[in-house]
């Protein structure tokens, strides 16, 4: 089984590292960052395979007409 990775092959959207942005904290008292990751869900390709890609991406049918390799 291969191992699904968490980016979109349609668009390239990968995870984003963000922060949280907490007032008042100080050099002693720091935010930690937490990593987003996009919302991946499975598509039936016309081929008759399946793969995960992007909501944004589904939403639009980009999956439908893109060339991927499955």
């Amino acid at each position: 089984m291969p191992i699904m990775a968490k980016f979109c092959p349609v668009c390239k959207k990968g995870s984003q590292m963000s922060g949280t942005r907490v007032l008042l904290r100080g050099h002693y008292n720091p935010t930690k960052t937490s990593r987003k990751y996009p919302n991946l869900q499975w598509a039936h390709l016309p081929s008759g395979g399946r793969i995960k890609v992007c909501t944004s991406c589904l939403k639009q049918g980009r999956h439908l007409t893109a060339k991927i390799k499955s």
